[in-house]
């Protein structure tokens, strides 16, 4: 499972998201000593993925990391949702900017958006971390933390494309109970919404700021947030 894990996060970065609460558990159920074998199990295998790339070009391996960490306010994100929503209403002048392979809004307002964003995503992630380390290991815990974590991850990244949903396809429905319940009914309008607009009506989003697209745009990226809430605010029987 964990050179499975490495694997996965060197194809895609985000599953480092889930490699806190994977270690946690093995300590807690086979001790520390376990645990420090998988997390190197998990480095060798990402390392051996990496390190042909960081032999070839390792400038490139280090721009393809900074590309990500570097990148503005995509326009499909809940900080461009708020931007999008208000410039229908008040008309508040927004720009859109195309790069790093997708369209992204800038200026002084744009541009401060995505710190508030990543501050705001690390802290929820790194709460999601605690509250599993602090508790028993327990499969509902270990499916509801990683669920939690990967939602935070793609809910407030300043990156918001819509097949990132799909990562919390094979987790929502594993969410038990009540909160299983409206955890998947939440998921199901966040995909809904999207494929409302995208793809067929992305350009009017993109070029023309539409008020249709531009309001559909916020309500899937509150859902997200109102699917993160559901996943991590407490129940009367078990208190987060």
């Amino acid at each position: 499972s964990a050179g499975v894990l490495g694997l996965s996060f060197a194809a895609k970065l985000y599953p480092a998201v889930l490699l806190p609460v994977a270690l946690a558990w093995v300590w807690k159920r086979r001790g520390g000593r376990e645990a420090a074998i998988d997390l190197g199990i998990f480095a060798a295998i990402a390392l051996a993925c990496f390190l042909p790339f960081l032999i070839i070009a390792p400038h490139g391996v280090w721009d393809a990391l900074t590309r990500q960490t570097n990148r503005p306010l995509q326009i499909e994100s809940l900080g461009a949702g708020v931007l999008l929503v208000v410039h229908a209403i008040t008309g508040f002048a927004i720009t859109m900017q195309p790069g790093y392979g997708s369209q992204n809004l800038v200026g002084s307002v744009a541009d401060t958006l995505p710190i508030v964003q990543t501050t705001v995503q690390l802290m929820a992630i790194a709460g999601v971390w605690i509250w599993f380390a602090r508790g028993p290991a327990e499969p509902d815990r270990l499916v509801l933390a990683w669920a939690a974590a990967v939602c935070a991850f793609v809910a407030f990244g300043k990156v918001l494309s819509p097949q990132f949903l799909i990562w919390l396809i094979p987790l929502i429905p594993l969410v038990r109970g009540r909160r299983g319940f409206w955890a998947g009914g939440l998921l199901a309008a966040s995909l809904v919404l999207t494929q409302l607009w995208f793809p067929r009506h992305y350009w009017d989003l993109a070029l023309r700021f539409a008020p249709v697209e531009s309001c559909l745009v916020l309500a899937r990226d509150l859902a997200l947030v109102a699917l993160l809430a559901v996943l991590v605010l407490p129940t009367r029987r078990n208190r987060f």
